[in-house]
């Protein structure tokens, strides 16, 4: 069999592509942490020339097309647990439940403390679920998954339209909404921590509360497509299956786009926008991990991005602190900057604070054998009878 290069048990192009999808994240996220984004139609609320241009690539090539790339591989690392645990004969539900429970507090004190958008807490929902999921044979994984994601988003788009169609302007008043925008530029523009803080709680539960119980439809079957995906040791078997991942490379890297350019053609109705967001984004992250998997069997691409895979080890660490940065570099408790920022600029600087991420995570890796959240986490996990070697871990 033909396995794709490892650095001791580490699989270095899962490192790498979680690196990416760390970075396509973070350029994401800077509009939730320079503009109130969760409130406004961004195709109206942003108006210069160049916002629209910025606004435009990002929602093109970025938003909703790197998340999906994390949440396949946090499936992939599950499994490759679960895998682990069954040819040692140790039992994987205990140790994976202690270390979901404590992904799932790392999560809360993200959500409540520093930013609403925490995605971590869902991961953990989630992976209590996957606990019984990963037994699953990998047909009929991959087969679950299509079917639990696609029939609730198809029935939900479905609802979508009729409703544009009976009452065009029936949507609008929940897709814009004033009252808020001016609350949350209140809090996070010129708020002391105190103020943000109580708008963050309530942001979180009736915004991020709620879409976590939804990720049953939205993230998991992403995880369980990465789970699916490990089962077939896509990583491991690259040289091999390479030929097959190049085809569905270009054509969901094609289709993606396609599907994510509709609304610039059809208009920006509620309905497309789904489409673009829930049916676009999945289909081009995965022509992105095809393309990065394939560059990935390249030395000199290993070789020059090595330094990123080292961001991607560090994952916890590196989300965790962009959301630290981001929030002091932007909200009032910090250098408030909340509001004074273009899209492009904004881009640049989670760009740049990215790059001073991959710096310090090599120097830390020359050091550390993980970063210190992921030692947290792992410590958490075993307790005094945590191993002394690095164990093949790669869940997040």
């Amino acid at each position: 069999m033909n396995v794709t290069p490892t650095i001791g048990n580490r699989i270095e192009a899962l490192d790498i592509l979680r690196g990416f999808a760390l970075l396509g994240i973070f350029i994401a996220n800077m509009l939730t942490f320079h503009s109130p984004y969760f409130y406004i139609d961004p195709h109206s609320y942003f108006s210069t020339p160049g916002d629209v241009a910025s606004y435009k690539l990002i929602n093109l090539f970025v938003e909703a097309s790197f998340y999906p790339i994390f949440a396949m591989m946090f499936g992939y690392g599950l499994n490759m647990q679960y895998e682990k645990a069954m040819a040692n004969g140790t039992s994987y539900v205990p140790m994976m439940a202690r270390r979901l429970a404590i992904l799932m507090g790392f999560g809360l004190i993200h959500a409540l403390f520093i930013w609403s958008g925490d995605i971590l807490f869902t991961y953990a929902l989630m992976g209590f679920i996957m606990l019984a999921v990963v037994r699953v044979p990998k047909k009929w994984l991959l087969w679950i998954a299509l079917i639990v994601y696609l029939l609730p988003t198809a029935l939900f788009i479905g609802v979508m339209y009729a409703l544009t169609v009976l009452n065009p302007n029936s949507l609008m008043e929940g897709f814009v909404d004033i009252q808020q925008i001016e609350l949350a530029i209140t809090a996070y523009a010129h708020g002391s921590y105190g103020e943000a803080l109580v708008f963050r709680i309530t942001e979180w539960l009736f915004i991020g509360l709620t879409n976590s119980f939804l990720s049953v439809f939205m993230v998991l079957p992403l995880i369980m497509l990465g789970a699916a995906f490990s089962k077939w040791k896509l990583f491991e078997r690259t040289a091999e299956l390479k030929g097959k991942i190049a085809i569905v490379g270009i054509i969901t890297l094609a289709a993606g786009i396609s599907i994510k350019s509709w609304p610039y053609i059809d208009g920006y109705d509620y309905y497309n926008l789904l489409i673009q967001q829930l049916i676009g984004g999945p289909i081009l992250a995965i022509g992105y991990a095809c393309v990065i998997i394939l560059l990935c069997t390249l030395p000199i691409f290993r070789t020059i991005f090595r330094p990123i895979s080292k961001a991607g080890r560090m994952s916890l660490t590196t989300y965790l602190m962009q959301s630290i940065i981001a929030t002091l570099l932007f909200y009032g408790y910090g250098f408030g900057l909340y509001g004074k920022v273009d899209i492009e600029t904004g881009t640049m600087i989670a760009v740049g604070i990215f790059a001073i991420q991959v710096i310090f995570a090599e120097l830390w890796l020359m050091k550390f054998r993980m970063g210190p959240f992921e030692w947290l986490w792992r410590k958490g996990t075993y307790g005094k009878n945590m191993p002394k070697k690095e164990e093949k871990q790669q869940a997040l």
